[in-house]
């Protein structure tokens, strides 16, 4: 892909040429924020809501207290998901996809599918481009 100068222009061609220079900054914080793996595995666990914190956590594995609580707050930010405390004792909270969210589904549950379905062949792949360091 041909892009202009290093001046921080748009593209001339390509996925990244319809989209205004000045917008590229915002656009790659919006991917780096729900393209982390743990966006994707929330949005994705979301879809069936809505679920308790405590849900997402048991369905998430491997996520930290921390990190589900930050990754929900910057998924609420984004207007992904939502939140929805009940007055009730205990507490009760809830999150949901919003419609943005929905619309974001179908393509992370695509990106974690493609990635079950290749685990091996990439495992191999890393074995194999490793080993030779190892030998050095």
């Amino acid at each position: 892909m041909e892009v202009t100068g290093s001046s921080g222009g748009a593209a001339a061609v390509g996925p990244c040429a319809r989209i205004p220079a000045e917008h590229m900054e915002f656009i790659r914080q919006v991917l780096d924020r729900v393209g982390d793996k743990w966006s994707l595995l929330l949005i994705a666990v979301v879809e069936a809501g809505p679920l308790r914190y405590t849900d997402l956590q048991r369905q998430v594995p491997g996520i930290s207290q921390r990190m589900l609580t930050l990754t929900l707050r910057q998924l609420r930010e984004d207007g992904l998901i939502t939140r929805t405390a009940y007055a009730e004792v205990p507490p009760r909270v809830e999150y949901s996809l919003t419609p943005l969210g929905r619309g974001l589904h179908e393509i992370v549950t695509s990106l974690i599918g493609w990635a079950a379905d290749h685990h091996d062949e990439i495992r191999e792949h890393r074995a194999r481009a490793a080993a030779p360091a190892a030998r050095s």
